[in-house]
Parts: structure tokens; C-alpha cells; sequence
């Protein structure tokens, strides 16, 4: 019994010390560890053009729209047009029946002729009754008769011309020309109608839509800044569909108003498109994104880096020994998913720009290639997802 009392306690003793011996060792291991590092992503900061650009919301607006009536009143022998075509100048639209206009116009070339023949046989009477004049054989009074008569037909001879004029200008009119380029509307009016110049109803619509216009408006703050680079250089400007997505045409702009609206304190501006493929159309909203400046050399860095504390804004930047550092930076444009920083960045610096939940000033981290902890497996070894949670 003393023995097996001895050996129990000589086992007792030996666990005790390996467990303070395993204690011991286990806690300087951890130490010799450190903290484990924070996976993030990180962004170089460049040095580049940026373009500072301006957004607003603005309406397509035609080059030009023309409503085709008649000008005078005839039956319509032929629509040569189709519904939404796009026409030339000079195109025909429609074609009244000519045959009344021709009949006039030649009758005013007969009584054209006919005048002109009196005109003549006045004027050799008036030759004669000079002649006999100077021979004593005609008196004043029969001279100056027949040169009221010769004046006379020649007023008639000018009023002839106008009507000719009349005439054939009215016969022009029976072909309806297209007086712009464009696209046509839908058709008011088919052959076989009767139609006048008072009718209300128009044959058809014009619009011009190569180029295209897209008015806009910018607040009054903004005014100075575009004229002074406008005088420099062309302001280009984008136009994008209603989600803001898809680039419908670049122009440039072409006009500022003349004054500010005292109500909204907003200038309206206009910019013209070339607009070839007809992705713009009149009276549709557009988004229009206005290049205002462009800054050379400036650095930038993607917009998910920017963060804001209490002290200002700031950004996570890893040093050569791969810890967080805090950087206050000054922020100037923002242009889609990057901006500008005037101030606290060098081009080259590594910026964080995913996994800075769980980062401090001088946090260890691990740079995870790829563009999301959430796409890298890497980051995930700790099975606890692209980005820890806080401890």
C-alpha cells in the first residue's frame, strides 16, 4: 500500500509539471506568432488626365422641324414619300395636279405676247407723230397722247411679267419639295384629297435630327468655370440613355444662355450631336455628362478607397512592411468610380480598397490578389468568408 501511495503521487507530480511546462511554452509560442494579419485588396494610386465632368439631366431637342402644307389649293395627284423615311432636301413629299397652273401660266404668256406686239405698234405711232412734228404737221397735244400711250403699255407689259412670275411660281408649288434633310412623321394626308393653304391638317412632318441638340441645365455656380474652358477649347459632352448606362453619342457644347433663371438658379445650356446612328430622338431624357476641365498629371485612386471619420476623410495606405497606415487625404472630383485626390497621395501608394472593417492605424495585413475577397479563396482559409468579422 505504501508503495502504490508513492507511485500515484510521483504520477500526480510528473502531470502537474507538464502541464505548467505545456502552459508555459504554448503562451510564448503565441507570442512568438504576433496577431494574424487582415486580408485586403489594395489599389495603386495613378497619375493621369482626369476629366472633370459635370452630370445633369436634359431633353433631346431636333436641329429643325418643318410642317409641310400646301401652298395653294389642288387635288393631290402623288404622296412620294413613306412614313419615317429619311429625306434630302429637294425630295419629293407630294405632288399636287399641275394641269390649272400650266393652263395659267400659258395664258399669261399670250397676253405677254399680245401686249408686247401693241407695245410695238404704239411706239413706231409715236416715231411717226415726232416726225410730223417737226414738220409742223402734228400738234403737241398728238404727240403727247400717244406717248401715254406708249407708257401705258408698257406698265402693262411689267404687270404682264409679274403675272407670268405668279404663274409659274404657282406651278412650282404643285411639286412639294422637302426644305431640310430628316426624318419624316406620320402622314396626314393621301392622294385623291383636296387640299388648300388654310387646311390645318399638315401632309406631313420633317424633323432634323442629323445633328441633334440636347438641352440642359447646370447650377449658376457652375457658369464660370465653363465659360473660362469654354474659350479655351470645345467642352465635350456624353449623352447616356435614362439608366445612366448606355452611351448614346458624344458631342460637343455649343451654347450657354444668356442669363440665369431667378427661380431655379440654374443656366440652361445646349450641346449638339452628330448623331449619325439616330440613338438620340427628339423629346426623349437623356443624361448629359459635361467634360468641364481636364487636370494632367493628377492622381487618383478608385472611389471604394475614400473613407470618412471623424477627423475627415481618409485612406487605409500599405507601407513596405505591409501595415495599414492612416492617411488623410483632399478630395476633389469624383468622375464614376474614381477620384481625384489633391492632396496626401503620391502616385504608386497602395491603397486599401477592400477589407478595412476590421483595420487600424499599424493593423498588419495581407495583400489578396484579385479585385474582391469574396472572388479569392485565399482569403477565406480562415473559414470565416472574404472579410472578417470584427473580434
Amino acid at each position: 500500500m505504501r508503495q502504490r501511495t508513492v507511485v500515484i503521487s510521483a504520477i500526480a507530480v510528473c502531470a502537474v509539471a507538464g502541464a505548467g511546462f505545456f502552459v508555459l511554452h504554448g503562451r510564448d509560442n503565441s507570442k512568438m506568432r504576433g496577431p494574424a494579419s487582415v486580408p485586403v485588396v489594395v489599389s495603386a494610386a495613378k497619375q493621369e488626365d482626369f476629366s472633370v465632368v459635370v452630370n445633369s439631366v436634359g431633353t433631346a431637342q431636333a436641329s429643325g422641324t418643318v410642317d409641310i402644307h400646301a401652298q395653294i389649293t389642288g387635288t393631290v395627284d402623288k404622296i412620294g414619300f413613306k412614313e419615317g423615311q429619311t429625306v434630302k432636301v429637294g425630295d419629293l413629299i407630294a405632288e399636287i395636279d399641275p394641269r390649272p397652273y400650266q393652263a395659267a401660266l400659258e395664258q399669261a404668256d399670250a397676253t405677254l405676247a399680245r401686249d408686247q406686239a401693241q407695245l410695238g405698234n404704239t411706239q413706231r405711232d409715236l416715231n411717226r407723230f415726232l416726225e410730223l412734228g417737226e414738220k409742223g404737221f402734228a400738234s403737241t397735244q398728238q404727240i403727247e397722247t400717244q406717248r401715254s400711250a406708249v407708257a401705258q403699255l408698257q406698265a402693262t407689259l411689267k404687270n404682264d411679267t409679274a403675272v407670268i412670275a405668279k404663274a409659274r411660281t404657282d406651278l412650282s408649288y404643285t411639286r412639294i419639295t422637302a426644305p431640310i434633310a430628316g426624318v419624316t412623321g406620320i402622314r396626314g394626308i393621301d392622294a385623291g384629297n383636296i387640299i388648300h393653304p388654310t387646311d390645318t391638317k399638315v401632309i406631313v412632318t420633317i424633323t432634323q435630327i442629323e445633328p441633334i441638340a440636347v438641352l440642359f441645365t447646370l447650377p449658376a455656380s457652375n457658369l464660370s468655370g465653363v465659360q473660362a474652358h469654354m474659350s479655351e477649347r470645345p467642352l465635350n459632352a456624353a449623352a447616356y440613355d435614362q439608366d445612366d448606362n448606355t452611351l448614346l453619342g458624344e458631342g460637343t457644347l455649343t451654347v450657354v444662355d444668356n442669363q440665369v433663371d431667378p427661380k431655379t438658379g440654374g443656366v440652361r445650356m445646349k450641346a449638339t450631336f452628330p448623331n449619325a446612328d439616330h440613338k438620340l430622338w427628339p423629346g426623349a431624357f437623356i443624361n448629359v455628362h459635361l467634360e468641364t476641365e481636364v487636370k494632367h498629371g493628377a492622381v487618383t485612386i478608385p472611389s471604394v478607397a475614400v473613407q470618412h471619420g471623424i477627423d475627415g476623410v481618409f485612406v487605409y495606405v500599405v507601407n513596405e512592411q505591409s501595415v495599414a497606415q492612416h492617411r488623410p487625404v483632399t478630395l476633389g472630383a469624383v468622375s464614376g468610380d474614381t477620384t481625384l485626390i489633391e492632396k496626401g497621395l503620391s502616385a504608386g501608394e497602395r491603397v486599401i480598397s477592400d477589407g478595412y472593417a476590421r483595420l487600424a492605424e499599424g493593423t498588419k495585413v495581407r495583400v489578396v490578389p484579385g479585385g474582391s475577397l469574396n472572388d479569392n479563396p485565399a482569403a477565406n482559409s480562415n473559414g470565416t468568408g472574404g472579410q472578417a468579422p470584427p473580434a
